[in-house]
């Protein structure tokens, strides 16, 4: 497998303009859950094309985007770089560059499963202040409920196996006890959807590290499926993309 920090490069385009964004309510429940405040310093660790300095921002606080791939971190300083509490730096989840004891909460959006999980503790210990707050978060979507989403994993499992290494679902109760210390963590979960025509559900597909890209042998067979799945599902030209937000958070010990 090549870099896991390189693998979304030639994605950018489609990450940017296909992934969900996180529900409005999120910024509210941290800040009922760990006191979230405007003041805070947040370092947003793997945070790619912005999406998820997005509440943080929104929500008044000073935002540290920490992204390796140029690509992503170029796509984040184009949407976001006109907020002077924006901040960007390139840098590894390992190896962030921030100085100790700088940040008040470690937010890791859509991305933990790819890191050197002991090694980015170890780094978000060094730059957090006390209390060392951190928030591991997903937009989760699930096979077993809408018959779409059940044809759309069962594509998935058909024409793209390695979908399965890079899954965030590998994660259990026993990698977020290594991560925050056993039981300092909690996990709430908070409604999200997107409503996709052909053209956004296609994107959002080619936006997974995992899809093939055009060219590829099994691409128009794949983007073949894809239309036939669409015809079968949509109504009013859309798809309804059901997502569960997870927010695992916690004070590190």
């Amino acid at each position: 497998m090549r870099d896991a920090t390189q693998r979304f490069s030639d994605r950018v385009a489609n990450y940017v303009k296909y992934r969900p964004h996180y529900p409005a309510a999120m910024a509210g429940v941290l800040a009922e859950r760990i006191g979230l405040l405007p003041s805070w310093r947040v370092a947003d660790i793997g945070s790619g094309t912005g999406i998820s300095c997005e509440p943080f921002l929104e929500f008044g606080c000073t935002l540290v985007a920490v992204e390796p791939n140029r690509e992503m971190r170029e796509a984040a300083e184009a949407w976001l770089g006109h907020n002077p509490s924006f901040h960007s730096l390139d840098g590894r989840a390992e190896a962030t560059g921030l100085d100790p004891d700088s940040v008040d909460l470690v937010v890791v959006g859509q991305a933990f499963h790819w890191f050197d999980r002991t090694a980015t503790r170890l780094e978000a210990f060094r730059i957090l202040r006390d209390p060392k707050r951190a928030l591991l978060m997903w937009n989760d979507w699930h096979a077993g409920g809408a018959p779409f989403l059940r044809d759309y994993d069962a594509l998935l499992r058909a024409r793209m196996p390695e979908r399965s290494v890079s899954d965030h679902r590998n994660l259990g109760a026993s990698d977020f006890d290594a991560f925050f210390g056993p039981g300092r963590w909690e996990r709430v979960e908070l409604p999200n959807k997107q409503l996709l025509d052909f053209e956004g559900l296609k994107g959002r597909l080619l936006s997974a590290s995992y899809a093939p890209k055009e060219g590829a042998c099994n691409y128009e067979e794949t983007m073949a499926d894809l239309a036939a799945m669409f015809e079968r599902h949509a109504e009013g030209g859309v798809v309804e993309f059901v997502y569960t937000t997870l927010l695992y958070f916690g004070e590190m010990g």
